[in-house]
């Protein structure tokens, strides 16, 4: 796995007033207004899981993107104020889940701070390779992380797809969303084409 220091820490260093060189040179949104743009951008919603051997951990995400089909590759970004982030952030492989609307007890407990995410035996086990997945998620994907960029306040990891399961097109069912700081459910009642 490679690291990008120099772009991490060039990105990452905070001058007095908390902005990044970069936009005390160049202007821009606050992060606040930045926020406020995406509030109206919807995003599927996922759940990122892994071990790197200190016990499992997951978290809420809806920064999750395919970048390639070939060779199959995808992304999402880690918030440094997250408690998972340092162990996502040494694991070698990584389940990501595509939540359907009827999984959203599971993203509700991956973005609850302060709670045993995996204290429920019945909703997760682990996949043969040994990484952790809640069986239920419409789709996982199990990958290798390849690469990592630290990005202001983030890390962006890039992920080699290895393995997927859960999918079941005959039962597909209506997809997770967020958007606006609330859960939505995308299905024929949301087709405007």
């Amino acid at each position: 796995m490679s690291t990008n220091l120099a772009s991490a820490r060039s990105i990452d260093d905070r001058g007095a007033q908390g902005a990044t060189p970069a936009a005390r040179t160049l202007g821009g949104l606050s992060p606040e207004e930045f926020r406020g743009a995406f509030r109206g951008h919807p995003a599927g919603v996922a759940v990122v899981t892994a071990d790197a051997g200190d016990g499992p951990v997951g978290l809420t995400a809806t920064s999750v993107s395919s970048i390639s089909a070939d060779p199959p590759l995808l992304v999402f970004s880690l918030s440094s104020t997250s408690s998972s982030t340092p162990v996502i952030r040494r694991a070698e492989t990584v389940v990501v889940h595509l939540l359907a609307s009827e999984q959203l007890p599971i993203a509700r407990l991956c973005s609850t701070s302060g709670v045993d995410r995996f204290a429920d035996t019945s909703l997760w086990s682990r996949l043969e390779t040994g990484e952790p997945y809640f069986p239920r998620a419409n789709a996982w994907i199990r990958g290798r992380v390849i690469d990592q960029l630290g990005a202001g306040s983030s890390t962006v990891v890039v992920v080699h797809a290895l393995e997927s399961g859960g999918v079941d097109e005959d039962a597909a069912s209506d997809p997770l969303v967020y958007h606006n700081r609330t859960w939505h459910r995308l299905g024929e009642h949301s087709t405007i084409d």
